[in-house]
């Protein structure tokens, strides 16, 4: 027999495919959007902020070699023994890392499983006014506005929501709610004027505020030399205790700190996502913040959205002051923001304005900050370097082309992106 070419296809008509070829994905399929999404994991936005923070980590951990006196000894005979230095390295990065998590997670040391679990919960509580006042910072942020004025806002939301929970006598429920919304109209009406300042005069924003920031801070100073707002019997700068009926209430038991505030702080994640997402509202403050002329031709107030932004951007941080002072502190001092205001910021940036993003955000930096007092604590290594950290995060997660640079990562296909979405 003779061996037959199979005889060409008609012209026009496509050649059949060889027979064991790999028949190519068509661009909707599932194969295809599995390899999209591990894409996006790997590429976009979580996986972005992930390797940010195992970058972060990994400096952190070179700053302890270089710092810590055993691995610095041992690197004085390092070509002698080279196993005694990085055995020296590897147990400065372990025991210092291993006691932060200790301290902000999980004490796998303690002797009950209560005592272990309340690593977790001074983390949680640690969080809940940074998330709140961050919550009201990526408002600004998402409209355009700086508002570089939250720690004024959670210095007056504590002065006022604490004034009604020491001062007044009223039934518990009712005094509860009525500190929180003393606090949150305090906070609305400190970040407003530096909304009414700008749609009136032009005046930016972010000077406003941080002047706003000294002003509330000193008006605070003052309240405390006056009667009214000083404890009775004290010399000390210190107002009375919150009463009883406005005190947040303890959610986990008297062994514990967490307080009804972290609910509250859920509950104000969810609202901004309503706000920002589902209302007229918040599509008026994105088109605001998105394209000021364009909303201003759609027939948009853009003064008016101005002052809108501010007042809800300082009634969340009001509300994250009001919760310190009735959850945590329960007494008005002249350092009861703390840092709050500043480093709710630094998690607004964190969590990319977005609410589920700062609530995490908030839980990783609180997390930090209670866990790197446990590390020094425990191994004397410096709290310093958890502020390292804490920075670098931030930067790299503001910088996503360095991150994939480092590792390597192909940049995001906006076009695959759009197939999955789809």
């Amino acid at each position: 027999m003779t061996d037959q070419q199979p005889a060409p296809p008609p012209t026009g008509e496509p050649a059949p495919e060889p027979a064991g070829a790999a028949t190519p994905q068509p661009e909707g399929s599932e194969s295809a959007r599995w390899t999209a999404t591990f894409r996006e994991i790997t590429t976009g936005p979580f996986g972005v902020t992930v390797l940010a923070f195992v970058l972060a980590l990994v400096i952190g951990g070179l700053l302890i070699i270089v710092t810590d006196p055993d691995v610095t000894a041992a690197a004085s005979y390092l070509f002698a023994k080279p196993a005694d230095f990085f055995g020296a390295a590897w147990t400065a990065v372990s025991e210092a890392y291993a006691a932060m998590f200790r301290g902000a997670v999980y004490n796998y040391d303690a002797p009950t499983f209560a005592r272990g679990i309340r690593s977790l919960t001074e983390t949680m509580t640690v969080s809940t006014p940074l998330i709140i006042a961050a919550l009201g910072v990526a408002v600004g942020f998402r409209a355009g506005m700086f508002n570089i004025g939250a720690q004024g806002q959670v210095i007056m939301g504590a002065a006022i929501g604490g004034y009604v929970g020491f001062a007044w006598n009223l039934p518990p429920v009712l005094h509860l709610l009525l500190a929180l919304l003393g606090g949150i109209l305090a906070g609305g009406f400190w970040a407003g004027i530096a909304g009414f300042l700008k749609a009136r005069t032009g005046a930016h924003e972010v000077i406003v505020t941080i002047m706003l920031n000294y002003v509330a801070l000193y008006l605070v100073a003052w309240f405390l030399t006056t009667s009214a707002f000083t404890r009775p019997g004290s010399n000390q700068p210190k107002s009375p205790g919150v009463k009883d009926t406005a005190q947040l209430p303890l959610l986990l038991g008297d062994q514990f700190r967490l307080n009804a505030g972290f609910l509250v702080a859920i509950l104000a994640a969810v609202f901004v996502w309503w706000l920002m997402t589902r209302s007229t509202w918040g599509f008026r403050f994105r088109a605001v913040g998105s394209n000021q002329q364009a909303a201003r031709t759609a027939g948009m107030g853009v003064a008016s959205s101005f002052v809108l932004v501010m007042v809800v951007s300082g009634a969340l941080a009001g509300l994250a002051g009001a919760v310190q002072i009735l959850g945590t502190e329960k007494a008005l001092t002249g350092g009861i923001a703390g840092s709050i205001g500043f480093d709710a910021i630094t998690v607004a940036l964190l969590g990319r304005s977005k609410p589920l993003g700062i609530f995490f955000a908030g839980l990783l930096y609180a997390g930090l900050n209670v866990g790197g007092r446990a590390m020094e604590a425990s191994t004397g290594t410096s709290i310093n370097i958890v502020l390292v950290i804490q920075s670098l995060v931030v930067l790299f997660i503001a910088a996503p082309p360095l991150v994939r640079a480092i590792f390597r990562l192909p940049a995001p296909n906006p076009v695959i992106m759009k197939g999955v979405s789809a």
